[in-house]
C-alpha cells in the first residue's frame, strides 16, 4: 500500500474481510450522480493531517469510505468524502458538526468536518467489525444479544435526543458491533424530516431485525420512508394473508414473551411509545450482567400496559407461590379439623388403631445387630444455581439464561450462538459449558441433559470451586481446574437428542458440574445447539 508522510496501520479483518459503517440515505432517484472526477488515492494526505490509506467502499448516499490514519495523533480514522463540497455536502457537514457535540460510548466519535469547495469530508472514529445487517446476514441473534444491541442504541440515542436533536438515520447498516463487542451508532442525519419518536420506532426495527432477519417496513415506515435509508438489501418481514406482521415469536422459538411484546409495541403505530430515556433504562434492566445471572429474571413492565394487562413474568411467579402457600395452609387447617374431630368423637366408635411399619430414613444410621444398611433413595436432585462458563468469548455476549436449564420446562433453554466455519465453535474456541450447583454434597448416580437438536460433542466434568466471577480469566481458571475430573466417557448414552452421563464414583459425592460442549451440529449455515433441560439423579 503506497504511503507518504504519515505511518499507515494494519487492517484488522473479520473472517479474511474488512468491514465499517458507511450507510448514509439511500439515494433519491432524482438525486444526480456524485462526481468522483480527482477522486483521492492511497496516501495522498488531506488537510495535511489524514493520510487515505485504503477505499472500503462506497455508502448508499454515494459517498466514498476510506480508511485513514491521523499523521498527528498516529489513530486510525475513517474518512468520508464527497464531491463535490459546497451546497451538495451541507448536511453531511452539519450532521458530523451536530454528532461531534455528542460524546457517548455507543456513538461513533466525529473528529473533524472539512469543506474544500471541490470536496467535502468528515473525519471520525474508525470502527473494526461489522453492521448490525452484515452480522444478521449468517442467522438472528438469540435473545439476549439482540438485548444487548437494542440496550446499546436506545442509551446512544438518548445522549442525542437529551440535546434536543434526533439521530434519524437508525437502521441495521448504522449500527456497528466492534470486533471486541462494543455497539456504535453511526451516521446521524440532520435534514429535518425526522422527529425523536422515528429514532425509538427505529429501535423497535433493530429489535425486529436481530431477532428474526428481517425489517418491519410496511408495519413502521420509519423516517418517511419505506426501503429506504441503506436497507433495500434487507428482507422484507413475514405477514400473515391479511397483511398483519408476524411477530419474532411467531417467525423462531426462544423469544422471550417480554422482548417480543417490547417490540411488537415500538412497531405499533397505533401506541404512543415511551421517551428514549425511558426505553433505555428499561432496556438496560433486561440487559443483565452476567455476574447478576442468578437474579430471577423479572421481564419488563410493558409501556402500553393497562389495567387488566397481562402481569409481568416476576409477578406470575410470585402470584404462583403465593396461591400454592394459601393452599397448603387450608390444607394443613383440614388436617388438624378432622383430628380434632376424631379426639372429640372419643374412643367408643374409633376404630383400632394400628401403627404403622417403621420406615428407615435413608440418612438413619446402623444400629447394632444391623447386617445391611438402609439402601439411599434415589430421585431427582436439585440444582440451586447455574452460569454458562466461556474463556474465550471475546464479546461477553449471549451468555445469560443458565436458570432455564433446571426450571423443568423443556421448551425453554440456554443456546450458544451461531457460529460459522466449522463444529468446534469456529475453530476459535475450546468450548462452552454449563456450570451447576446441587447445593450440597451429593451422591451422584446419572446426569440427563436434553439438547435441541442431535450431533453435538459434549462431556461432563466435576470440580470443587465455584466461579469467582463472570469474565473470561475467571471461566479459564475454573475450565482449567474441571478438565482434570471428566465423568467416564463423554456421553456413554446419547439417545437422540439426550445425552446421559453415569460415570460416577458411588464412594465419592458431589456439588459442582461442569456439562462442557465440544462440538456443535449444523444450523441455518452455522453450527449452534441449546441445552434445554439438565437433569442429576442421585441421593
Amino acid at each position: 500500500m503506497p504511503s507518504s508522510a504519515g505511518p499507515s496501520i494494519d487492517t484488522i479483518t473479520e473472517g479474511g474481510r474488512v468491514t465499517q459503517v458507511g450507510e448514509g440515505r439511500e439515494t433519491a432517484e432524482n438525486t444526480p450522480p456524485v462526481a468522483t472526477f480527482g477522486a483521492p488515492t492511497a496516501g495522498e494526505i488531506l488537510a495535511e493531517r489524514y493520510e487515505l490509506v485504503e477505499h472500503i467502499n462506497n455508502d448508499s448516499a454515494g459517498r466514498l469510505v476510506w480508511r485513514g490514519v491521523d499523521v498527528i495523533l498516529r489513530r486510525p480514522v475513517a474518512v468520508v468524502l464527497r464531491y463535490p463540497g459546497g451546497d451538495s455536502a451541507t448536511e453531511m457537514l452539519q450532521a458530523a458538526v451536530a454528532a461531534s457535540r455528542v460524546i457517548h460510548p455507543n456513538l461513533v466519535g466525529v473528529y473533524d468536518a472539512i469543506d474544500e469547495a471541490d470536496r467535502a469530508y468528515v473525519v471520525r472514529e474508525w470502527v473494526d467489525g461489522q453492521s448490525l445487517r452484515e452480522m444478521v446476514a449468517a442467522g438472528p441473534l438469540d435473545p439476549a444479544r439482540a438485548t444487548a444491541v437494542g440496550s446499546a442504541v436506545a442509551s446512544a440515542l438518548a445522549a442525542v435526543h437529551a440535546t434536543g436533536m434526533v439521530h434519524g438515520n437508525m437502521h441495521p447498516g448504522t449500527v456497528m458491533i466492534s470486533d471486541d463487542g462494543r455497539v456504535v451508532l453511526a451516521d446521524a442525519r440532520t435534514d429535518g424530516a425526522d422527529s425523536a419518536e422515528s429514532d425509538i420506532r427505529a429501535i423497535g426495527g433493530v429489535l425486529y431485525f436481530a431477532l428474526t432477519g428481517h425489517w418491519p417496513h410496511a408495519e413502521a415506515p420509519l423516517h418517511g420512508a419505506t426501503a429506504g435509508h441503506g436497507r433495500a438489501a434487507i428482507p422484507d418481514a413475514l405477514r400473515d394473508a391479511g397483511g398483519t406482521l408476524a411477530s419474532p415469536r411467531q417467525i423462531r422459538a426462544g423469544v422471550p414473551a417480554y422482548l417480543d411484546d417490547l417490540t411488537m409495541d415500538l412497531l405499533d403505530l397505533g401506541i404512543t411509545p415511551p421517551d428514549s430515556d425511558v426505553l433505555a433504562a428499561e432496556l438496560a434492566r433486561l440487559d443483565v450482567p452476567g455476574e447478576e445471572q442468578f437474579l430471577e429474571p423479572t421481564g419488563p413492565l410493558r409501556f402500553a400496559a393497562e389495567t387488566g394487562d397481562e402481569p409481568s413474568a416476576l409477578a406470575a411467579v410470585k402470584n404462583r407461590k403465593v396461591v400454592f402457600g394459601v393452599a397448603g395452609l387450608l390444607a394443613f387447617a383440614l388436617v388438624a379439623i378432622l383430628a380434632g374431630i376424631t379426639v372429640l368423637g372419643g374412643e367408643e366408635d374409633a376404630p383400632p388403631q394400628v401403627a404403622p411399619a417403621a420406615v428407615p430414613s435413608p440418612n438413619a444410621p446402623v444400629t447394632e445387630g444391623s447386617t445391611t444398611a438402609p439402601a439411599p433413595r434415589v430421585g431427582k436432585l436439585d440444582i440451586v444455581g447455574a452460569q454458562i462458563i466461556d474463556p474465550d468469548s471475546r464479546d461477553r455476549l449471549g451468555l445469560d439464561g443458565a436458570e432455564r436449564v433446571f426450571d423443568g420446562d423443556q421448551d425453554k433453554g440456554w443456546a450458544t450462538q451461531t457460529y460459522k466455519g466449522s463444529p468446534n465453535f469456529g475453530n476459535y474456541k475450546r468450548g462452552m459449558g454449563v456450570w451447576i450447583d446441587l447445593g450440597t454434597e451429593r451422591t451422584v448416580k446419572s446426569v440427563q441433559v436434553n439438547l435441541s437438536a442431535v450431533g453435538a460433542s459434549a462431556t461432563l466434568y466435576s470440580g470443587t470451586t465455584a466461579p469467582s466471577g463472570s469474565s473470561n480469566t475467571a471461566d479459564d481458571a475454573l475450565f482449567k481446574a474441571y478438565e482434570r475430573a471428566p465423568i467416564g466417557q463423554p456421553f456413554e448414552d446419547h439417545d437422540g437428542t439426550t445425552m446421559t452421563f453415569n460415570g460416577f464414583d458411588a464412594d465419592q459425592k458431589y456439588r459442582y458440574l461442569l456439562f462442557w460442549l465440544t462440538e456443535l451440529p449444523p444450523n441455518d449455515g452455522g453450527y449452534k445447539i441449546g441445552v434445554q433441560e439438565i437433569t442429576v439423579q442421585g441421593s
